[in-house]
């Protein structure tokens, strides 16, 4: 039985380690909403960001590959042949995934480059033609493959906010596989709103997310046009299962249209159940097949924590189920996630 005591809560958002006024060389105030744009005037800033990033994250992987020519040959002119994207709603465990991902010697992985995170919104809602997207997106991501000497490498990324694009990352990469991580919405509330990214706490905050959007409740690129004051003066629990929402429906809705040569449904609690076997459909999906590479992925999805479902049943209240329900009940019980 879920309890209606309020379970305790940062009153004070987390500090993130994202970009701050005045590394952002925007125009803007500190405080002004508007996510910082993309400009020929700040290209230079934008690849230093997507640069800073990429260390820190790649980084991380602990690939320890030596330079050759071959890979500096393959490099100058990078392949982007069958890109992998994985997506899925914020706190839905695509992180975890992509870290994982990122151990297949045959993959360049990458997590969110700050550019075309900030791109999205562009490509997304026509405020650059598909031409213009595309060229983008295909220029930072040859480049990432530049830097690592990664250049015969199979390129992947997870950004989040991808879910709401698919159609576009379709058609500019028509060979793209598409990796759908899906997680029960009242477990990612509960674990999204302990993040400062959408709390009406943050307000007046100079963090900005990577994709130049300030933490607070503003209401970002993927919210409903006509329901842009609605968002920004709810509750933070019903913004963050809104957000759930959004990047859900969009995902499935268009990746499911990709049909099961492109688009592979992952669910995070199968994933945290049975890596093994969740593993094994994802190396399939991919067309990975050396074992040594088979072997690798799996030992890292081995670190998959079962602990990690349900948590909403002694995180959340009454009352923030009522919310969470009102907003996404009907795609939850779509979804076989009953109470």
């Amino acid at each position: 039985m879920t309890s209606t005591a309020e379970p305790k809560r940062d009153a004070s958002p987390e500090v993130s380690a994202g970009p701050q006024h005045p590394a952002w060389p925007s125009g803007l105030n500190p405080g002004d909403p508007r996510p910082v744009p993309i400009r020929i005037t700040n290209l230079w800033r934008w690849a230093w960001l997507t640069w800073r990033a990429e260390r820190r994250y790649y980084q991380r992987l602990g690939r320890r590959s030596p330079v050759t020519a071959g890979r500096v040959a393959r490099s100058v002119f990078p392949s982007l042949a069958r890109p992998i994207f994985l997506v899925g709603a914020a706190r839905s465990g695509t992180t975890f995934l992509g870290d994982c991902v990122g151990r297949l010697p045959e993959v360049s992985y990458h997590h969110e480059p700050p550019a075309t995170k900030a791109a999205g919104r562009y490509a997304f809602g026509g405020g650059w033609s598909y031409r213009r997207s595309r060229w983008f997106f295909r220029l930072v991501y040859r480049w990432l493959l530049r830097v690592e000497l990664d250049g015969g490498l199979r390129f992947c990324e997870k950004t989040p906010t991808n879910a709401l694009i698919i159609p576009f990352l379709a058609r500019a990469f028509p060979d793209a596989q598409f990796i759908h991580i899906v997680r029960d919405g009242r477990d990612t509330s509960a674990s999204h709103i302990k993040k400062p990214w959408l709390l009406a706490s943050s307000k007046g905050s100079t963090v900005r997310e990577p994709g130049g959007y300030l933490h607070g409740p503003f209401a970002q690129w993927w919210v409903e046009p006509e329901r842009r004051q609605e968002f920004e003066t709810t509750s933070d629990m019903h913004r963050v299962i809104w957000s759930w929402r959004r990047y859900a429906e969009a995902g499935l809705r268009d990746g499911r249209a990709l049909g099961s040569s492109r688009y592979l449904e992952i669910r995070f609690e199968a994933l945290m159940a049975d890596p093994a076997a969740q593993g094994a459909r994802i190396l399939d999906f991919l067309g990975i097949t050396a074992p040594a590479s088979r072997d690798a992925f799996l030992a890292a999805l081995g670190r998959a924590d079962p602990t990690a479902v349900g948590t909403w049943r002694h995180e959340l209240t009454a009352d923030d189920l009522a919310v969470i329900d009102a907003d996404a009940g009907p795609l939850l019980r779509e979804l076989g996630y009953e109470a």
